[in-house]
């Protein structure tokens, strides 16, 4: 293979995805190429700390109440002719109606989560290599058409260079199952990148603010797009810079 083939499956590598002569062709690949090696390492890294710092699931407190309360009501129920196995029977049915209602909350909360990973692994990802940018302008008339033919839609890229947050590019990226655009933006010596994608595509869920590993989080669902704002940034001026970009889409769409 070239040594972009190899690139292109470092992640695949990283992710335990190749077997066999694959395998080991990375590997030697690795040990021969330092700029690989390099991007392999930061992977590593990046996929260690989010293990390491990222929450685990578990279950609210009050879900966990709320079923050992359903429990205890229904084995406390006295039917005409009791009988111990209807009690549990009752007990079981109230149980998989909490569950199953509870499958549906967590299944969409799992799905935002992910959302949010996502998002700030791509972030973190950008800012740790030097893909930043596929298209590297200060100008949204060079950036915008820059993604015509390489997405199905055409992101609304708009400069805030005289307010204090030029833009810097744009790339292609991949986030809730899906290419997105990733427009980024400076502020002194601090990138904001925000992911957009068609509201109609799907996966608009999501906290509207978290913050995570030091890095701020906005999100929010307009008519058209589904955004996500991230940075290092603070949250003043992070949420300064999204009313900015909320009010150019609203003038946009008069």
């Amino acid at each position: 293979m070239k040594h972009d083939d190899f690139a292109a499956q470092l992640d695949a590598y990283g992710d335990g995805e190749l077997m066999g002569n694959e395998a080991r062709e990375m590997e030697r690949h690795l040990r021969e190429c330092a700029a690989c090696a390099r991007a392999h390492e930061r992977q590593r890294v990046l996929r260690a700390t989010m293990r390491a710092q990222l929450p685990a699931l578990t279950a609210p407190r009050e879900l966990r109440s709320r079923v050992r309360l359903a429990l205890r009501a229904a084995a406390g129920v006295t039917p005409a002719r009791p009988r111990p196995e209807w009690r549990w029977l009752a007990a079981a049915a109230v149980l998989v109606g909490i569950v199953v209602g509870t499958w549906k909350i967590t299944d969409s909360r799992d799905a935002a989560n992910a959302v949010v990973d996502e998002v700030l692994a791509s972030h973190v990802r950008a800012l740790m290599g030097t893909h930043l940018t596929d298209v590297a302008s200060t100008d949204q008339h060079t950036v915008k058409p820059w993604f015509n033919g390489r997405l199905d839609f055409s992101p609304p890229v708009y400069d805030f260079a005289g307010l204090g947050y030029p833009l810097i590019g744009g790339r292609l990226d991949y986030v809730a199952g899906g290419p997105v655009a990733a427009l980024a933006y400076g502020r002194r010596q601090h990138v904001i990148d925000v992911f957009l994608w068609p509201t109609q595509r799907g996966s608009t869920g999501g906290p509207p603010a978290v913050t995570r590993q030091g890095y701020h989080m906005l999100h929010w669902s307009a008519p058209d797009y589904t955004y996500w704002v991230v940075s290092d940034l603070g949250v003043t001026e992070l949420g300064e810079f999204s009313r900015l970009l909320r009010q150019a889409d609203s003038t946009a769409a008069r």
